[in-house]
């Protein structure tokens, strides 16, 4: 038997852990000498834990900084470093491959058919070509659409695991004490909430066949709600992508939503109401031109203000969803739109009231200056992020997560909830497509 190939694997706590699992792990071929983590906090200096990790791994897996992988590579004799993250410009991947072959390994992605699991139900995948272009109210949409026709929709989220590994393997939520249940981050509430204000059950956690098939005992189709701009775990029977017409051009310049944007069967050009029609046609353009099979769909993601009385005229702080300003490097989300429609006297910079965590992350990701990402993977960030809060010299606040903030960070100001959704334009849409694609399904 010939000698296993030596393995790193490049990730944040994601698709790192799917690529392991599904291709990796009982795989005697190779041996994964390490994880390194990036993007997410607190992950590097923890193992792959034994429960997951397989009878190859009796001590599980470390995982490192993944500044360290180059001194990995060197001290265990890495054969094959294998990048497993997501919404990073190609430059940035090549970098990076060019840093790991240096010091003398191979340099892997991995593609669809090495990773991708079947289920024994159908399958509607919702992705991305960036973080932040609206796939949450499109996966909202979708359901709806779903439920009206009839259909037991459950959802599978992309993977958020922030907590315990082996406990978090496979994880069911229906209601919000299932959320208090699991010790859910504002990350993890950010996308669940919302499924579960809407009727729906949705499943996450770290071992993905696990997770499938578990909802396939409840559901008539699945619902694959991506994360980042990640590519989906299971072979999809329709996988709808969305670009963002706010960033023309990303849909060809970031890893790997430009594959979600040539795999597509139906490209969602969202955000049509603040976008430039230029923009638009731009992206129009490029899939036309790169992926002419696919149906391409224009849609509104209008805003609304709960209580828009409790802020115009005012001073207010305006909080975003985190993911969007940091991963996805936007510098203003619905918060800003929705404060500016309904007459906001001021927008307050809360960068100089910045509390520890909070403050670091406006070193890390200054394109969010002048606005507050909901930050919160843990107790001490959510105290952080309360303390930044209620530092701010302003008159209320207009929050713009996904979720109930109060819930989780104690706000004294006055404060509304801004929510977002889509509005299609034209025809074919969203209920035509699936419609046929429920008819088939039933032959």
């Amino acid at each position: 038997m010939s000698t296993p190939k030596r393995v790193l694997i490049l990730g944040a706590a994601g698709r790192d852990f799917h690529n392991f699992n599904t291709y990796y792990r009982d795989n005697e071929a190779y041996t994964v000498v390490a994880f390194t983590a990036t993007q997410i906090p607190d992950i590097a200096g923890r193992k792959y834990p034994v429960e997951l990790a397989g009878k190859l791994y009796p001590a599980g897996i470390p995982i490192y900084e993944e500044s360290e992988a180059v001194d990995v590579i060197k001290r265990e004799k890495v054969d094959e470093c294998v990048f497993a993250y997501s919404d990073v410009t190609n430059d940035y991947v090549m970098h990076l491959a060019s840093s790991c072959m240096a010091a003398g390994a191979d340099f892997r992605l991995m593609g669809c058919n090495s990773t991708m699991i079947k289920s024994t139900k159908p399958v509607i995948a919702i992705t991305a070509v960036r973080t932040g272009c609206g796939k949450s109210q499109t996966t909202r949409y979708i359901s709806k659409i779903l439920k009206d026709m009839g259909k037991k929709v459950v959802a599978i989220r992309h993977p958020m695991p922030y907590g315990d590994l082996a406990k978090q393997a496979c994880q069911r939520f229906e209601t919000y004490a299932d959320l208090d249940k699991h010790k859910c981050t504002i990350e993890e509430r950010e996308e669940y909430e919302p499924h579960i204000d809407h009727g729906f059950i949705i499943y996450s956690g770290v071992d993905y066949e696990k997770i499938l098939r578990e909802a396939e005992k409840e559901a008539e189709v699945i619902l694959w709600d991506g994360g980042n701009n990640d590519l989906p775990f299971y072979v999809s029977d329709v996988h709808v992508v969305i670009p963002d017409p706010l960033r023309p051009g990303h849909e060809l310049s970031y890893y790997p939503g430009q594959t979600n944007f040539l795999r597509a069967d139906i490209i969602l050009i969202n955000k049509c109401d603040s976008a430039k029609e230029e923009d638009i046609k731009s992206i129009e353009a490029n899939a036309a031109k790169y992926n002419p099979k696919a149906t391409v769909i224009r849609a509104n993601s209008p805003v609304t203000t709960e209580n828009p009385e409790l802020v115009k005229g005012k001073k207010v702080l305006v909080i975003e969803d985190g993911p969007t300003l940091t991963h996805g490097s936007m510098s203003f989300g619905a918060g800003v739109v929705a404060a500016k429609n309904v007459g906001v006297a001021e927008i307050v910079d809360p960068t100089p009231y910045a509390v520890a965590s909070i403050d670091a992350t406006y070193k890390k990701y200054p394109n969010a200056k002048g606005i507050l990402p909901a930050m919160g993977y843990g107790e001490q960030q959510m105290s952080d992020l309360s303390a930044t809060i209620d530092r701010v010299d302003c008159d209320a606040v207009v929050i713009a997560t996904p979720i109930d903030l109060e819930r989780v960070v104690k706000i004294s100001k006055p404060s509304t909830r801004v929510e977002y959704s889509l509005q299609e334009i034209g025809r074919p849409d969203l209920d035509d497509i699936l419609a046929d694609f429920i008819k088939k399904i039933k032959k």
